[in-house]
C-alpha cells in the first residue's frame, strides 16, 4: 500500500473541512444565484446547509463547499430547463457521493432527464443512444467553485471565522484561471 503511506506524506488538502462553512450570501455569489433561490431551495429540501441549518430567527446557515458545489450544477441544470422535479432526482445522487467522487462525475441532460456518467464509455454510450444535449463536468465546476470561495471568508461551525491567507501573485494567477 504504497498510496497510503504518500497520503501520510501528502495529505489531500483538495478535500474541504466538514466543520467549514460558508454563510448564505457568500453561497449565492460562489454558485450564481439569488438569496430568494438559496432560501426556497432551503426550505423545500432541495439543497439544505449540511454545516449549520437556521435555527431560528436571526441564525445564519453555514454552507459546505459540497452544498454550495450542488447549488451550482442545480442553477446549471435550471438555466438548461430541466425542472425541478428531476434536478431533485439528480441531487439525490450528488448528495450520496463524496466530494472527492463528484470529481469524476459529469451530468448529461436532454432537457427532460438528467444522466450520470462516470467514465468515458458511458458518455460514448449515452451519446451514441442518441441522448445528451449538454454536460455538465462536476470536477471543472468544483474548480470554479473553489477559486471563487477563496475569495470569501469561510466560518467554522463554532462561530470562529477564518481569516483567509494572503494570495501571492501565482495563486491570484491561478484563481483567476479557475474562476473565470
Amino acid at each position: 500500500m504504497p498510496e497510503a503511506g504518500q497520503d501520510a506524506l501528502f495529505p489531500n488538502t483538495a478535500a474541504p473541512d466538514e466543520s467549514v462553512g460558508y454563510r448564505g450570501p457568500t453561497a449565492c455569489q460562489a454558485a450564481g444565484i439569488t438569496y430568494r433561490q438559496l432560501d426556497y431551495w432551503a426550505r423545500t429540501d432541495l439543497v439544505v446547509p449540511t454545516v449549520r441549518g437556521a435555527s431560528g430567527s436571526g441564525s445564519q446557515r453555514l454552507y459546505s463547499f459540497k452544498d454550495i458545489l450542488v447549488l451550482k450544477v442545480v442553477k446549471r441544470l435550471l438555466d438548461t430547463g430541466v425542472s425541478l422535479q428531476n434536478i431533485r432526482v439528480a441531487v439525490e445522487h450528488l448528495r450520496a457521493r463524496g466530494v472527492d467522487d463528484l470529481a469524476g462525475v459529469t451530468l448529461f441532460s436532454d432537457g427532460t432527464t438528467v444522466y450520470e456518467c462516470t467514465s468515458a464509455e458511458e458518455i460514448v454510450d449515452l451519446l451514441q443512444g442518441g441522448q445528451g444535449v449538454f454536460g455538465i463536468a462536476v470536477g471543472g465546476t468544483m474548480r470554479e467553485v473553489t477559486g471563487s470561495l477563496a475569495e470569501f471568508p469561510a466560518e467554522r461551525v463554532d462561530g470562529e471565522r477564518i481569516v483567509q491567507v494572503a494570495h501571492d501573485e501565482l495563486a491570484r494567477r491561478r484563481q483567476a484561471r479557475t474562476a473565470g
